[in-house]
């Protein structure tokens, strides 16, 4: 059932983050994505993993933040 949950947690980062240009949406599920693979990783015992995914997912939140707030100062920039 780990396996399954951490396979899952990974496909779904690598396919959040291969749409991240597309919404700035997509980067907050990367992040979220990624504290779901730091969960995995804490949870299998692989510790050194599950921090590495949990500042990955604090860059990415990070980034998302940027993103809305660029957009919130000049919607037509996505346009």
């Amino acid at each position: 059932m780990l396996t399954a949950y951490g396979a899952t947690v990974v496909t779904l980062m690598m396919v959040f983050y291969a749409l991240e240009s597309r919404s700035p949406w997509f980067t907050f599920a990367f992040a979220l994505s990624c504290l779901g693979s730091a969960s995995y990783g804490f949870l299998a015992g692989t510790w050194p993993f599950g921090v590495v995914e949990t500042v990955w997912s604090l860059i990415a939140f990070r980034k998302w933040s940027n993103l809305r707030r660029s957009v919130v100062q000049n919607p037509l920039s996505q346009r």
